[in-house]
C-alpha cells in the first residue's frame, strides 16, 4: 500500500508571490489509515515574522534566528516525502509554498495534491464551516496539539483524512480510498460525487 505524505506549513504570509516564506513545515506518513512516520522543523528563511503572524502561530523571531535554513529543510523534506503524493488541508496554500520553497532548494515538486477541505465541502455539506479545527469538532476527532503549528495541524489533517476515507467506505462502499479517487473526487460537484465513485468503482 503507497502511503501518502499529509503536510502543513507555517509562514509568514499568504503567498510566496508577495514575498511570504515558510517558517516551519511538518509532514505526516499515511499507510492506510496509520501514521508510520513524522517530520517536523522550524526553518530560517532570513525574513522577519511580524507580531501578528507571532501571536497567531506562536513562532517567534528568536525561534527562527536558531533554526536551520529554509533550503537544507526543504531539501530533508523532499527526501522524507519521497514523491509520494501529497495531502494538506486548504491544499492550494500549502502547494503554493511546497513548490515555491523547493525551488529556491532547486529541488523538483511535481507531487500531486490531494485537499481535505474540498473533499469536506463535497462529503459534509451539514458541517458549520470547513476550517480545520472547525471540522475536527464536527468530527470529534482528537486533539493534536496547538492549532497553527505545523505538527498539530499535519496531525489534524490525517485524522481528518481518515475519516474521510472510512466515510467513503461506509457511505459509498469503496473498499480502498486511493489518493487518485480523492484527486476526482475534489474536481467534482457535490451532487456528482456519487457518480464519479460508481464510474470509479466499475473500472476497478
Amino acid at each position: 500500500m503507497t502511503a501518502v505524505a499529509v503536510i502543513d506549513f507555517e509562514t509568514t504570509g499568504l503567498s510566496p508571490a508577495m514575498g511570504d516564506r515558510a517558517t516551519e513545515i511538518a509532514v505526516v506518513l499515511v499507510e492506510g489509515d496509520r501514521v508510520v512516520d513524522r517530520f517536523q522543523s522550524l526553518m530560517n528563511a532570513g525574513v522577519r515574522i511580524s507580531a501578528f503572524i507571532e501571536a497567531y502561530t506562536g513562532i517567534s523571531n528568536a525561534m527562527i534566528a536558531t533554526a536551520p535554513k529554509a533550503e537544507t529543510v526543504m531539501a530533508e523534506a523532499s527526501r522524507f516525502v519521497g514523491g509520494r503524493p501529497m495531502v494538506a488541508h486548504n491544499a492550494s496554500f500549502d502547494r503554493r509554498f511546497w513548490m515555491a520553497e523547493l525551488e529556491r532548494a532547486d529541488r523538483p515538486a511535481s507531487e500531486p495534491f490531494a485537499c481535505t477541505m474540498l473533499l469536506s465541502r463535497r462529503l459534509y455539506p451539514q458541517a458549520p464551516n470547513y476550517k480545520l479545527g472547525s471540522l475536527a469538532s464536527f468530527h470529534a476527532l482528537p486533539s493534536s496539539g496547538r492549532a497553527h503549528r505545523a505538527m498539530a495541524d499535519a496531525e489534524t489533517a490525517a485524522a481528518l483524512l481518515g475519516q474521510i476515507r472510512t466515510d467513503l467506505r461506509s457511505r459509498f462502499g469503496v473498499p480502498e480510498p486511493r489518493h487518485a479517487l480523492l484527486m476526482k473526487l475534489q474536481a467534482c460537484t457535490r451532487h456528482a460525487v456519487p457518480r464519479a465513485i460508481e464510474a470509479h468503482l466499475a473500472a476497478s
